[in-house]
């Protein structure tokens, strides 16, 4: 099968769907992979590591004209040009973006988004939602103790002694999991909170404390177990008595990492206006749910900027919206493999791409095929 790795194109995207650790195993399994010229240089992987492992260079064109197109974003109208009808796509497609699914469909093409890979044991070498969020965590962490004007562990000098940095992390992921283990190896003191009970034991053995938020109905404990690994929406009652106590503890915070997305549903407001005024000059907070706001504005906290970095009521406010393309080499390592694997459900042991109609995984990840939406 010609297998094709095009130049991401998107704005501030440096990741790559095929590296050349990859690109050898497919070329082991017989394919043919045609990557574009400069299509990892980004990511540390320059055209002559592909060529080393029997990778042709191609141009645009010839990437996006293969059977089987690998990508990290979805295709723009000028990429959807050159694929030919009855292609298979495979890439981070946003299964919630309608009219871009209904794109890819009008162009003829089997597209499959990886993000929609149901939370199971069996699919998790290819969930790229965790291995990008596992190094976006990581990375706000080194973005707020780079932009914090304080030591994050505490040291005794003989000048007198500097106090651990307290971090306060809202959403207990996998990207708050590995913001909690980052800190921690930092040397801070942390606070993690999060609507989802389970989480707490997992918070705990990473040297963290849980803000608590005790449930008063069963309508509150059953929509904090959450659904698919996923948190789900609040009661309004719960939210209140959340705000109070995560309001005390951002208000001693130095700083704050909030992570709180719900697939298909504006970002949560969990850091108000307010909350950042009672902080401390010189604070710091990564609003890793930048840009995913009511109707795209704000994120966990709506004075958070897309793409942006401000100062507001003396608080750094982080509005990086892409944190793993800032680790570009090792997020298309871990990304690239995910789609390996993810290849191994739809392509044959011969080569030949099949859609196996009794995969959960294979089933949920596909948005198009022969020009109709598979998903609504």
């Amino acid at each position: 099968m010609n297998i094709g790795v095009p130049l991401e194109t998107y704005l501030g995207e440096t990741r790559v769907a095929v590296t050349p650790e990859t690109a050898k195993k497919l070329k082991a399994q017989g394919h043919t992979v045609k990557v574009q010229s400069g299509a990892g240089v980004a990511a540390s992987a320059p055209d002559e590591a592909y060529a080393a492992v029997g990778a042709e260079i191609t141009d645009r064109a010839g990437a996006l004209a293969a059977e089987l197109v690998l990508k990290v974003r979805s295709p723009d109208a000028d990429e959807l040009a050159l694929m030919k009808p009855g292609a298979v796509l495979v890439g981070m497609l946003n299964p919630f973006d309608k009219p871009g699914l209904q794109a890819l469909a009008s162009a003829g093409l089997t597209a499959f988004a990886l993000e929609a890979a149901p939370r199971t044991t069996r699919a998790q070498s290819m969930d790229v939602l965790s291995s990008q969020a596992n190094i976006g965590g990581y990375k706000a962490v080194m973005m707020a103790a780079d932009r914090y004007q304080r030591l994050f562990p505490m040291l005794m000098t003989a000048a007198g002694t500097i106090k651990a940095a307290r971090v306060v992390i809202l959403g207990v992921g996998v990207a708050g999991l590995q913001a909690i283990a980052t800190a921690k190896r930092l040397g801070a003191v942390i606070e993690a909170s999060d609507v989802r009970p389970s989480v707490k034991e997992q918070v705990e053995s990473l040297g963290a404390k849980f803000i608590e938020v005790p449930y008063e109905t069963p309508e509150e404990k059953e929509a904090a177990e959450g659904v698919g690994g996923y948190a789900r929406p609040m009661p309004p009652s719960w939210l209140e008595r959340q705000k109070v106590e995560v309001a005390k503890r951002v208000a001693q915070a130095d700083i704050v990492i909030s992570t709180a997305l719900i697939p298909g549903r504006a970002a949560p407001v969990l850091i108000t206006e307010e909350m950042v005024k009672s902080m401390k000059p010189g604070s710091v907070i990564v609003d890793m749910a930048a840009g995913r706001g009511p109707d795209g504005v704000g994120g966990n906290c709506p004075l958070t900027e897309t793409g942006q970095t401000v100062k507001k009521h003396g608080v750094t406010i982080i509005g990086e919206t892409n944190l793993p393309a800032l680790v570009a080499a090792d997020s298309s390592s871990l990304y690239a493999r995910n789609v390996l694997d993810f290849l191994k459900l739809v392509v044959t042991k011969e080569g030949a791409f099949a859609i196996p109609a009794d995969d959960d995984i294979v089933a949920a990840c596909l948005m198009a095929q022969g020009g109709e939406l598979k998903k609504n």
